[in-house]
């Protein structure tokens, strides 16, 4: 499944079959929650919230191509991400975009 941020793939005629989206609410645990907050104290990246929420944008896009997918898609446009704190330590990410089918021109 081809997926772009863009809203046309180069040399395809695009057919659109409609809005498709994949989520996700992911934590890290209580020993994590514990580091990261002490590195709140001296700041700096915290590596385990990076890690997690690029797992979670993964498996958000994931999702959001399997339901393209169910559809008949060859292709997301316009891919876009979005993301809320659900509460402290877990965050919600939604990766959305258009399935189209995808026709050489």
């Amino acid at each position: 499944m081809l997926v772009v941020n863009t809203d046309y793939i180069e040399g395809y005629e695009l057919e659109m079959m409609g809005v498709v989206k994949g989520g996700v609410v992911q934590s890290k645990n209580a020993i994590r929650d514990f580091g990261a907050g002490l590195k709140t104290i001296v700041g700096g990246e915290i590596k385990a919230y990076t890690d997690m929420m690029n797992e979670a944008r993964d498996l958000a896009t994931r999702r959001m191509a399997e339901e393209a997918a169910a559809l008949g898609a060859d292709a997301v446009v316009g891919l876009r991400y979005a993301s809320s704190a659900i509460m402290q330590g877990a965050s919600e990410v939604m990766a959305y975009g258009t399935a189209v089918k995808a026709r050489k021109k």
